[in-house]
């Protein structure tokens, strides 16, 4: 294609475990949307040209320059078809080439490549080199393909370029990529070729020993010996390879049965089946079965236990090392600790611990876990369709495996393990089953003391695993599945929690990850709080460690380039090293005009505050609600329109209209809830009265259409929600008082809470103008 001097620009393609060969035509199935992209920029330019290059690790999920191979191949895509995601294409190897320089890697690699030619050899040792390679691949051909051997010699002869049989045939040995690669970065064409009839002759013995053991089989059989042929041939291989037989398998099964300490009623099931296995033929595939099933049961901690440290002194120790605050959660788990202590017999509650993401909740089962001393595993139930991931397959399906709980039992050895069930929210359920029933009997005392999987088929022992679940919110748990749990609620942080927690816990812990010493980087507590509140907004602290990980690893790379003062950042390099704000304290409406109320609402992730407007419609229109509003939220807005049209005039204002617009802003956002009930009447009320809402007040409450505002959910993340947004004061239902004692003193003290009872009380504590009145008579 072109001469080695010369050089051009193309897209890369990184692959796994393989190589394409110039003259080789191959599929490739492409899936990382970065390899997509660099093959449709080849199918866009002129002659559909990609540089391919292999892997040094398939393992490596985006590959850099520094993971690929320096030599590889030019290819020609010649054929392309989707599947979803995921591109099938056929590319034909071109010409060896080499990597000059990268000129990009994102979105996909892309590089100035030249031509590698393969060096031409012409001498008396070459030629021999390729009678020899013609011989052993007509000896390869008859051996492995006899049915093309009509079609041999194929492709060249002496005289002719070797390499156009060479590269085919290596791809039909199957070798690993590191001697695929060496064959492709062989200089020239004779070194290439003493490669090539290495790896023929390895490959041509093995298929001549296998065409001796069917020989061998083969001579033994008679008509009687028909429908033994597999068995024979399994031993012919097995005496070949000096492999043990059968019945040495079936002793090692009897005698792990013997050292197994089984409970009486599974001892005299697995006799059975032990007895059994010894009766099956070692060829029959229900041998197979049966085997690796008693395996299992052998593997089993039937009796194994860790002995729990119920020292309570070293639990607060360990789970205050571990996490900042909390206080709620560690005193259920001393508490649990104490009941252990006193009585050895009690069965281990389910925890579900609930909150937003990033506040430790998966971090806080594995301090438990050490605490008491016991193993610890875990698994993600997000997304979860199957029951039988949980249960098992049934032995009778080809490749049957038994369920999570149970493989989990296996790799902790012991049988009362801390288990962690992540995500339990977001299990799904289809046609193969309910996910979810089969919790119910796991997290059941009891039923779990006799569980059982599909694939074990025998009674199992659950009733001294500690079961600690996850999920964000309690509203997608099944009511009988969250019957069977104790919910612990872990809330969002303030701005100064979130600081210590980065002061203690994660800040050193980037800072040991970069290798970085304590003396010579340091992070000012100003520069902790200004990243908290202008580079994240999240309830929990993943984000902040995520934003501490960047500025330590920024300063590696000043240490690893030489320099050795010491590295304390302030405020004003922020922007240098995170870039600009992500966030801003967001600028309250201080002067809100008549119709706009500040509301208070909670999510997964958090509090936030929202804004609820109402304007006049003209005559003929209807009461009209936007904002991507659920139907709780619709109907909340209804009633709090009809109560405030209702009574207008008992509120003390002058007039009411005919229809009104109310709409919630930020509309491409799912919004839902009975809580904005009092901030859209307090929105309606000002439009009534012409009078603005106070600037510096948010409010949240469920409104009945008797006037009454009920208690709602998520107090403390709405009030820090509006701490955070700069708002000072905030007016909740009377029966939320209750949830004060979750608030942290020092926001207690800096918040002005109103609480009331009635949509009046929360009319005249919001709007200065509102006259004060009795409550409406019912």
């Amino acid at each position: 294609m072109s001469t080695e001097s010369q050089s051009y620009t193309l897209p890369i393609l990184p692959l796994e475990n393989t190589v394409v060969f110039p003259t080789v035509a191959m599929p490739i199935s492409v899936q990382r949307p970065a390899s997509v992209k660099a093959v449709e920029v080849a199918l866009a330019s002129e002659n559909r040209m990609i540089a391919i290059f292999a892997k040094k690790n398939a393992a490596t999920d985006n590959p850099q320059p520094t993971d690929l191979y320096e030599l590889g191949t030019v290819a020609t895509i010649q054929l392309i078809v989707r599947f979803g995601t995921t591109v099938q294409i056929v590319v034909h190897g071109v010409e060896r080439i080499t990597i000059i320089d990268f000129i990009q890697t994102d979105p996909y690699l892309k590089a100035q490549v030249r031509p590698c030619p393969l060096s031409k050899i012409h001498n008396i040792e070459t030629e021999a080199l390729q009678r020899e390679v013609l011989e052993l691949t007509s000896q390869y051909f008859a051996l492995a393909h006899p049915e093309k051997q009509l079609h041999f010699p194929p492709f060249v002869t002496l005289g002719e370029d070797i390499m156009q049989l060479v590269y085919p045939v290596t791809k039909l040995l199957q070798l690993d990529l590191a001697k695929e690669q060496e064959l492709l970065t062989a200089p020239s064409d004779r070194d290439a070729m003493k490669l090539y009839n290495g790896h023929l002759n390895h490959e041509i013995q093995i298929l001549e020993i296998r065409k001796k053991i069917a020989e061998q089989a083969q001579d033994k059989l008679s008509k009687e010996q028909k429908k033994y042929l597999l068995r024979e041939q399994i031993k012919a291989m097995q005496q070949e390879l000096g492999e043990g037989s059968p019945e040495t398998e079936a002793k090692e099964l009897r005698k792990k049965f013997e050292e197994c300490m089984l409970p009486e009623k599974v001892k005299a099931e697995v006799e059975k089946e032990l007895a059994r296995l010894e009766q099956i033929p070692p060829s029959s595939p229900e041998y197979q079965v049966t085997s690796a099933h008693l395996e299992l049961i052998f593997e089993l901690p039937w009796q194994a236990l860790t002995t729990d440290n119920l020292d309570l002194t070293n639990a607060r120790q360990v789970l205050d090392q571990d996490h900042y605050g909390l206080k709620e959660v560690k005193e259920r788990i001393i508490e649990q600790l104490a009941v252990m202590k006193l009585n050895p017999r009690a069965k281990a509650p389910i925890l579900c611990l609930i909150g937003p993401p990033g506040v430790g909740k998966t971090s806080l089962g594995q301090s438990i876990a050490r605490a008491l001393g016991r193993k610890f595993d875990r698994f993600s139930l997000g997304g979860m369709h199957d029951e039988a991931e949980l249960r098992g397959h049934r032995r009778t399906y080809i490749g049957a495996m038994p369920g999570r709980i149970l493989q989990s039992i296996r790799r902790a050895g012991v049988k009362n393990p801390l288990f962690m069930l992540d995500e339990i929210d977001k299990l799904g359920h289809d046609f193969r089953g309910d996910p979810a029933a089969a919790l119910m009997e796991i997290l059941d005392p009891a039923q779990n003391d006799s569980f059982h999987d599909n694939y074990l088929d025998l009674p199992f022992d659950l009733s001294q695993v500690f079961f600690i679940t996850t999920a964000n919110t309690i509203d997608n748990i099944p009511k009988p599945l969250l019957d069977r749990m104790e919910t612990l609620h872990l809330s969002g942080y303030s701005d100064e929690e979130k600081m210590e927690i980065a002061r203690r816990y994660l800040f050193p812990r980037q800072r040991t990850e970069a290798g970085l010493p304590a003396e010579q980087f340091a992070v000012a507590d100003e520069t902790i709080v200004a990243i908290i509140r202008r580079y994240t907004r999240e309830a929990g602290v993943r984000e902040l460690e995520r934003m501490l990980g960047r500025l330590a690893r920024k300063v590696a790379v000043r240490f690893a380039e030489g320099e050795t003062a010491p590295v304390s950042i302030a405020v004003a390099d922020l922007r240098e090293r995170l870039g600009p704000e992500r966030f801003f304290v967001e600028q309250l409406r201080k002067k809100l005009s008549p119709g706009v109320a500040t509301g208070l609402a909670w999510t997964e992730s958090g509090g936030d505050i929202l804004y609820v407007e109402a304007i006049e419609l003209p005559e003929g229109e209807k009461f009209t609600l936007t904002g991507h509003l659920g139907e709780v939220m619709k109907e909340s807005a209804m009633a709090a329109n009809s109560y405030v049209t209702s009574h207008f005039q008992d509120l003390g204002m002058s007039k009411s209209f005919e229809a009104v617009h109310l709409h919630v802003p930020s509309g491409a956002i799912p919004k839902d809830g009975p809580s904005a009930g009092v901030t859209m009447a307090t929105a309606l009320a000002s439009l009534y009265l012409g009078q603005p809402v106070r600037g510096d007040t948010a409010m949240t409450g469920e409104i009945t259409l008797s006037g009454l505002v009920l208690p709602v959910g998520g107090i403390k993340e709405k009030i820090l929600a509006a701490r955070r947004a700069g708002i000072n004061r905030v007016i909740l239902p009377r029966e939320n008082e209750k949830d004060l004692p979750s608030l942290p003193d020092h926001v207690k003290a800096e918040m002005e809470l109103i609480f009331a009872e009635r949509i009046e009380d929360f009319l005249t504590a919001a709007i200065p103008a509102m006259i004060a009145r009795k409550p409406i008579p019912q």
